[in-house]
């Protein structure tokens, strides 16, 4: 399915449809795509439970792969090409363009007389689901799973602490592809190409610090219900910015799941059946309540 967002690129996504009124829409993290492992597994439980979801690339994210793999001379070759899904160019930040890229998807589906019930973000997708939630105040239902508080202290681990002495001097950071650029399986084509080097000019960065989720949060409507669920063995994004989250946010629930790590490796059952568990109910107090 392709959706135009507002700077008319397009958006593709993957409907996963069950003749539910409701949809769920997945948002996945930075410099990931749709079809991110946790992204799929999320929305095959709620099509288990007779719920609609539709994930989909922001713009400039995404990508799918075409290998090929050969053998000569008792050597492996590995043959890949890449075709980015989504249109436009991948942005280091633009937490705000991709609310709106999540707008236009809404927009599209509301004008399908279809409801948009809840919206549920991983890593940086619970972010945006956030600042979407703080901006637009149409959706009563949000799920962050480990997003990120202090966007500032991601920013300094990322690119270093002397980021903003290089970005005045250069007026740019390169990050490097950290994989080396040797395929020694298919899945380290995946690695290989989600560490891709990628550009982060000073208009870029400046967009990132002035993103203050704290105020954003404050922001957000007391009659939309939120949950955020984070690991407490996150490597990535400390279980620390849950709690922050928690302080801050007027309808919220907390829920963190002992031994997770960022991408929920060993815990994607109980990720799902507690998202699940949460959107269903805050769906059937949204039904009493409308009687």
């Amino acid at each position: 399915m392709i959706i135009p967002n507002k700077h008319g690129e397009k958006l593709v996504g993957l409907l996963h449809e069950t003749e539910s009124k409701e949809i769920v829409i997945l948002c996945h993290g930075f410099r990931s795509r749709k079809d991110y492992n946790t992204m799929t597994n999320l929305a095959a439980a709620f099509e288990t439970e007779g719920i609609s979801v539709f994930r989909f690339d922001f713009a400039g994210n995404g990508w799918r792969v075409l290998g090929i793999i050969s053998t000569f001379k008792g050597r492996v070759r590995v043959l890949v090409t890449v075709e980015e899904e989504s249109e436009g160019s991948f942005q280091y930040g633009n937490y705000y363009r991709e609310a709106d890229d999540l707008h236009a998807v809404i927009q599209h589906f509301s004008g399908e007389s279809r409801v948009v019930s809840a919206i549920l973000g991983h890593s940086k997708g619970g972010n945006v689901v956030l600042l979407y939630a703080s901006k637009y105040q149409d959706i009563r239902i949000v799920v962050n799973v480990s997003g990120r508080y202090d966007l500032k202290r991601g920013i300094a681990e990322r690119l270093g602490e002397e980021f903003m002495e290089i970005i005045k001097k250069d007026g740019h950071i390169d990050v490097k592809n950290k994989t080396g650029g040797y395929l020694f399986s298919f899945l380290d084509v995946y690695d290989f190409l989600r560490g891709v080097e990628y550009r982060v000019t000073e208009e870029a960065l400046m967009d990132s610090l002035r993103t203050d989720m704290h105020e954003a949060c404050l922001k957000i409507d007391k009659e939309c219900r939120v949950l955020t669920v984070h690991g407490s063995a996150d490597e990535i994004i400390s279980v620390e910015d849950a709690l922050e989250f928690s302080k801050v946010i007027p309808n919220h629930q907390l829920h963190i799941i002992e031994g997770a790590n960022h991408g929920y490796t060993s815990h994607q059952n109980e990720l799902a059946s507690t998202v699940v568990k949460f959107i269903k109910s805050a769906l059937e107090q949204d039904k009493v309540s409308s009687k």
